[in-house]
Protein backbone atom coordinates (compact mmCIF):
# COMPACT_ATOMS: atom_id res chain seq x y z
CA UNK A 1 0.00 0.00 0.00
CA UNK A 2 1.45 3.37 -0.96
CA UNK A 3 1.68 5.68 1.99
CA UNK A 4 0.61 9.31 1.95
CA UNK A 5 2.61 9.69 5.16
CA UNK A 6 5.93 8.74 3.61
CA UNK A 7 6.49 12.40 2.78
CA UNK A 8 5.91 13.36 6.42
CA UNK A 9 9.52 12.93 7.33
CA UNK A 10 11.80 15.09 9.39
CA UNK A 11 14.73 16.63 7.57
CA UNK A 12 18.17 15.17 8.05
CA UNK A 13 19.16 18.32 9.96
CA UNK A 14 16.25 18.03 12.39
CA UNK A 15 16.75 14.29 12.79
CA UNK A 16 20.43 14.86 13.59
CA UNK A 17 19.53 17.55 16.15
CA UNK A 18 17.00 15.22 17.80
CA UNK A 19 19.56 12.39 18.14
CA UNK A 20 20.88 13.71 21.47
CA UNK A 21 17.36 13.69 22.96
CA UNK A 22 16.12 10.37 21.62
CA UNK A 23 15.43 7.40 23.86
CA UNK A 24 15.61 4.30 21.65
CA UNK A 25 12.63 1.97 21.88
CA UNK A 26 12.23 -1.39 20.17
CA UNK A 27 8.75 -2.80 19.61
CA UNK A 28 8.14 -6.42 18.56
CA UNK A 29 5.56 -7.17 15.89
CA UNK A 30 2.07 -6.31 17.17
CA UNK A 31 3.27 -4.19 20.12
CA UNK A 32 1.56 -0.87 20.76
CA UNK A 33 3.66 2.30 20.60
CA UNK A 34 0.78 4.38 21.94
CA UNK A 35 -3.01 4.17 22.22
CA UNK A 36 -5.73 6.57 21.29
CA UNK A 37 -6.84 8.42 24.42
CA UNK A 38 -3.51 8.19 26.27
CA UNK A 39 -1.83 11.45 27.28
CA UNK A 40 0.53 12.57 24.50
CA UNK A 41 3.85 12.11 26.25
CA UNK A 42 6.09 12.75 23.26
CA UNK A 43 6.94 12.09 19.63
CA UNK A 44 8.16 8.90 17.99
CA UNK A 45 10.56 8.88 15.07
CA UNK A 46 10.41 5.59 13.17
CA UNK A 47 13.98 4.46 12.53
CA UNK A 48 13.54 0.85 11.33
CA UNK A 49 10.56 -1.31 10.45
CA UNK A 50 6.99 -0.27 9.80
CA UNK A 51 4.08 0.68 12.03
CA UNK A 52 0.32 0.77 11.51
CA UNK A 53 -1.66 3.90 12.34
CA UNK A 54 -5.14 2.86 13.47
CA UNK A 55 -8.33 4.79 14.11
CA UNK A 56 -11.49 3.34 15.68
CA UNK A 57 -14.50 3.30 13.36
CA UNK A 58 -18.19 3.61 14.26
CA UNK A 59 -18.22 -0.01 15.49
CA UNK A 60 -15.28 0.84 17.79
CA UNK A 61 -12.98 -1.45 15.82
CA UNK A 62 -9.57 -0.23 14.74
CA UNK A 63 -9.46 0.71 11.08
CA UNK A 64 -6.13 0.94 9.28
CA UNK A 65 -5.45 4.57 8.46
CA UNK A 66 -1.88 4.23 7.20
CA UNK A 67 1.32 2.23 7.30
CA UNK A 68 4.51 4.25 7.80
CA UNK A 69 8.19 3.46 7.86
CA UNK A 70 11.60 4.96 8.59
CA UNK A 71 11.72 8.73 8.87
CA UNK A 72 8.06 9.12 9.83
CA UNK A 73 7.28 11.19 12.91
CA UNK A 74 4.27 10.13 14.99
CA UNK A 75 2.31 11.92 17.69
CA UNK A 76 3.56 15.35 16.69
CA UNK A 77 0.32 17.35 16.67
CA UNK A 78 -0.95 15.79 19.90
CA UNK A 79 2.42 16.34 21.60
CA UNK A 80 2.57 19.96 20.47
CA UNK A 81 -1.01 20.60 21.62
CA UNK A 82 -0.60 18.76 24.93
CA UNK A 83 -3.69 16.66 24.25
CA UNK A 84 -4.30 12.93 24.14
CA UNK A 85 -3.17 10.79 21.24
CA UNK A 86 -5.94 10.60 18.62
CA UNK A 87 -4.81 7.36 17.03
CA UNK A 88 -3.36 4.03 18.05
CA UNK A 89 -0.01 2.98 16.60
CA UNK A 90 1.18 -0.63 16.50
CA UNK A 91 4.33 -2.24 15.13
CA UNK A 92 3.55 -4.07 11.90
CA UNK A 93 6.87 -5.84 12.14
CA UNK A 94 9.72 -5.29 14.59
CA UNK A 95 10.15 -1.54 14.76
CA UNK A 96 12.85 0.64 16.23
CA UNK A 97 11.86 4.16 17.17
CA UNK A 98 13.41 7.15 18.80
CA UNK A 99 11.19 8.67 21.49
CA UNK A 100 11.49 12.31 22.57
CA UNK A 101 9.56 13.38 25.68
CA UNK A 102 7.15 16.27 25.22
CA UNK A 103 8.85 18.68 27.64
CA UNK A 104 12.28 18.02 26.12
CA UNK A 105 10.94 18.49 22.59
CA UNK A 106 9.17 21.76 23.43
CA UNK A 107 12.26 23.08 25.19
CA UNK A 108 14.36 22.12 22.18
CA UNK A 109 12.06 24.06 19.84
CA UNK A 110 12.12 27.11 22.14
CA UNK A 111 15.92 27.09 22.02
CA UNK A 112 16.30 26.13 18.34
CA UNK A 113 13.81 28.29 16.49
CA UNK A 114 15.43 27.45 13.17
CA UNK A 115 13.54 24.12 13.33
CA UNK A 116 10.13 25.58 14.21
CA UNK A 117 9.20 26.22 10.58
CA UNK A 118 9.99 22.58 9.73
CA UNK A 119 7.70 21.43 12.53
CA UNK A 120 4.93 23.72 11.26
CA UNK A 121 5.39 22.26 7.78
CA UNK A 122 5.15 18.72 9.17
CA UNK A 123 1.97 19.61 11.05
CA UNK A 124 0.48 21.20 7.93
CA UNK A 125 1.41 18.21 5.73
CA UNK A 126 -0.07 15.87 8.33
CA UNK A 127 -3.34 17.80 8.42
CA UNK A 128 -3.52 17.89 4.63
CA UNK A 129 -2.91 14.13 4.34
CA UNK A 130 -5.44 13.31 7.05
CA UNK A 131 -8.05 15.49 5.36
CA UNK A 132 -7.67 13.57 2.11
CA UNK A 133 -7.57 10.21 3.88
CA UNK A 134 -10.76 10.93 5.86
CA UNK A 135 -12.51 12.29 2.79
CA UNK A 136 -11.80 9.05 0.93
CA UNK A 137 -12.58 6.75 3.87
CA UNK A 138 -15.78 8.47 4.97
CA UNK A 139 -17.49 8.84 1.61
CA UNK A 140 -21.26 8.54 1.91
CA UNK A 141 -22.30 4.93 1.11
CA UNK A 142 -24.91 6.11 -1.41
CA UNK A 143 -22.41 8.22 -3.26
CA UNK A 144 -19.30 7.03 -5.08
CA UNK A 145 -16.05 7.71 -3.27
CA UNK A 146 -14.02 10.51 -4.81
CA UNK A 147 -10.87 9.25 -6.41
CA UNK A 148 -7.59 10.68 -5.15
CA UNK A 149 -5.26 12.45 -7.53
CA UNK A 150 -2.95 9.41 -7.42
CA UNK A 151 -5.84 7.15 -8.44
CA UNK A 152 -6.87 9.52 -11.23
CA UNK A 153 -3.34 9.61 -12.61
CA UNK A 154 -3.07 5.88 -12.63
Amino acid sequence: MASEFTRLRVSQELEQALRSMITPRIFPKGATLFRQGADASGIYLVEKGTVRVLLPNAENQNQLLEIVGPGAVLGLSDTMAGTRYRVTVEAEDQATTGFVEREIFLSFLANHREFCLQVVRLLSDNLHSLYHKFRNVSAHPGRPRRRSLNEQLG
